[in-house]
């Protein structure tokens, strides 16, 4: 069961999502594979986000280690006739802490509007599943200028109707689209400004004691190569990896890099 009190303050937070990716065994092997690093990954957060037919497996092979397990998605509602979803009450019957909502491959792809994240959120919080609120512009709205416009307008529809404790329980990752899967990525100081910019939003909205415990972790193409440099900034927690979360090697690396630059920042 989630603790309330389990992201009262700010860690050193990685997740690997694995998206449409690994077979049962794949699975099982990428996933002991990190359980066997993990030991000696001390103060971080590592969270395994598989598919669902793999989250079984998963749950077992992480069973009795520090590594958490993860939901790429949730439906809002427990349970009924809705053929292919997901219930808050199934992933945390297998074993989930977490689950990512609002990924912007659903909003892109699946055409997921913040209506429908803002309720996946709150279903998730009944089950008390942990939420990584997906949020990013994509790069029209980048070079438009509307880039902080569009995080703000995502935050406050997302978080709507939720009182400051289940905020508090809320990872936020910025995920710009444009860096997703392209092999591009926000410059460390691109990156920084939108995660100073989360935080604040969430200061002015739910009081400044929230926002300096808030994590707020950076997604889009992170490598072992520049999670260091990205983890360095001072808002920046952790990161939602996408593909170099699919071999054991890169994603230790870059929670190595990213338990490298907190313990710099301390």
């Amino acid at each position: 069961m989630a603790s309330e009190n389990k992201l009262s303050k700010r860690i050193s937070f990685v997740a690997g999502n694995w998206k449409m990716n690994k077979t049962l065994r794949e699975a099982k092997e990428l996933a002991t594979e990190v359980v066997r690093a993990a030991s000696s990954l001390l103060g971080a957060e590592i969270v395994l986000c598989p598919p669902f037919t793999a989250l079984s497996e998963v749950a077992k092979t992480i069973e009795g280690s520090s590594v958490q397990l993860a939901g790429q998605d949730v439906f809002w509602e427990e349970k009924g006739a809705f053929t292919g979803e997901i219930s808050g009450l199934m992933l945390k019957d297998v074993g989930c802490q977490y689950v990512i909502v609002g990924h912007s491959e659903r909003r892109q792809i699946l055409g997921e509007d913040d209506l429908m994240i803002n309720r996946k959120l709150k279903a998730a919080l009944r089950q008390q599943i942990f939420p990584i609120l997906c949020i990013g512009e994509t790069l029209e709205e980048r070079d438009s200028g509307k880039t902080l416009q569009r995080i703000e307008s995502q935050l406050k529809q997302d978080l709507n109707g939720l009182n400051k404790t289940e905020i508090s329980q809320v990872v936020v990752a910025y995920e710009p689209v444009w860096a997703i899967g392209t092999g591009r990525n926000a410059t460390p100081s691109q990156a920084q400004e939108v995660h100073q910019f989360i935080r604040q939003i969430l200061g002015q909205s739910y009081g400044q004691e929230l926002a300096s415990c808030a994590i707020i972790i950076y997604g889009g193409s992170v490598k072992p190569e520049n999670a260091y440099s990205l983890m360095a900034e001072p808002d920046i927690d952790g990161f939602l990896v996408g593909g170099a979360s699919l071999e054991a090697k890169s994603f230790i690396k870059i929670i190595e890099q990213a338990l490298r630059a907190k313990k710099e920042k301390e």
